[in-house]
């Protein structure tokens, strides 16, 4: 069968979240997804937002990372693609007065393929007169837009509610991914087999915003049951993000990301029950490498061979655990020092997206990796999605 092909649909100032998890998701499913930009073409940028609930009345916003277009609105053949997911954010405001983009949007939701819209993406589907007559949920303030453009409203009971309702798929916020793309992949005719696994994340203040929330939501996306724990804190705390990002400096650029959520207590935690290992990158590795109970977590993992993942930063502590020892590693290519004095063999990341499996450890040097990164960590779990 011929690869499913999505088209993401973007613009600048979407929520950072809403387009790289599926983005980055669905092609460690396998899938081939374009990301298009109105007036813009394959290798512009898109800037992003991140939004969201820091006390005030509505959500905040702050700069996210750059997001590369894929592909060039203008050349877009829409016989070509299976299913179309629309981001939220800020994007769809004016997305949604662009013809052409209406147009494509009536295409899809005419011929009655896929499309998977989230918390503000549905502005565009209402101006597209695609929501008549239609369940329909979305962030609560785009409530009224809908009901006006004739849609049957659903309140969110929660930020995570999906509705389906035929071929469209809508949900109120990042918080319900997990369940949106499990949708759409069967929606798109996906199978996943395989997901009745237990993966642990090792977290801490400043991990890289997506090294930690994209690996995250696309396992659980999976069916696997993910958990986040961090030294010192417990479930329900949060762990700030670092937004790394590639700007034209001798180094990546930090920017403030997103709270991420810890589901899980790390006093007391039960390691032997989770089947995987999960290292995110970011600053947080340079200080969790001092923690004696983490690296006796990341030893327990490797000498009972079970599959453990660790991106860019995140080698920082497979090195201070001595673990790599004749091993071949990858990593950030700054952290290539501490690769090799822990007596790996170490592997160029070239181009920066590769990552790479020796035996039960996979290693990537970053975040536009994932791809890659999350599908291998998939073998080594014996998790599928087939179509």
């Amino acid at each position: 069968m011929a690869q499913k092909r999505v088209l993401l649909l973007c613009g600048d100032y979407m929520e950072d979240y809403e387009a790289m998890v599926p983005f980055q998701a669905l092609q460690a499913f396998g899938i081939s997804v374009d990301a298009v930009c109105p007036g813009k073409k394959a290798g512009d940028i898109c800037r992003t937002a991140v939004h969201q609930s820091s006390g005030h009345q509505t959500y905040s916003e702050s700069r996210g990372h750059n997001f590369a277009i894929n592909a060039t609105f203008d050349e877009i053949e829409f016989t070509k693609y299976d299913g179309l997911m629309l981001p939220g954010g800020r994007a769809p405001e004016y997305l949604a007065l662009n013809e052409a983009v209406l147009d494509l949007a009536s295409k899809f939701s005419n011929s009655g393929k896929p499309i998977a819209s989230i918390c503000h993406g549905q502005l565009i589907l209402a101006a597209a007169g695609s929501v008549k007559g239609r369940k329909c949920t979305a962030y609560p303030p785009v409530g009224p837009v809908l009901i006006a453009a004739g849609a049957h409203w659903v309140e969110p009971e929660t930020l995570s509610t999906c509705v389906v309702d035929g071929n469209i798929i809508t949900a109120p916020t990042y918080e319900g991914h997990p369940e949106f793309i499990r949708l759409f992949v069967k929606a798109l005719g996906g199978t996943i087999t395989g997901s009745d696994k237990r993966v642990l994340f090792l977290c801490g203040d400043f991990m890289e915003d997506y090294e930690v929330t994209v690996p995250f939501q696309s396992l659980q996306a999976l069916g696997c049951h993910v958990d986040a724990v961090c030294p010192k804190k417990k479930a329900g705390d949060t762990c700030p993000t670092a937004v790394h990002d590639f700007e034209g400096d001798q180094t990546y650029s930090e920017k403030p990301g997103h709270d991420f959520t810890l589901t899980a207590n790390f006093e007391g935690l039960d390691t032997s029950s989770y089947d995987a290992l999960v290292i995110p990158g970011g600053r947080a590795p340079e200080y969790l490498a001092l923690d004696k109970s983490v690296i006796a977590i990341v030893k327990e993992f490797m000498e009972t061979k079970k599959p453990v993942a660790s991106i860019c930063h995140g080698q920082q502590i497979l090195s201070a655990a001595d673990v790599l020892k004749g091993r071949k590693c990858t990593a950030y290519p700054a952290v290539k020092l501490n690769v090799v004095l822990a007596g790996a063999s170490w592997l160029e990341p070239n181009p920066i997206d590769r990552c790479f499996t020796d035996g039960n450890l996979v290693t990537g040097a970053a975040w536009p990796g994932h791809p890659e990164f999350i599908s291998q960590l998939m073998v080594l779990l014996g998790v599928q999605v087939a179509f």
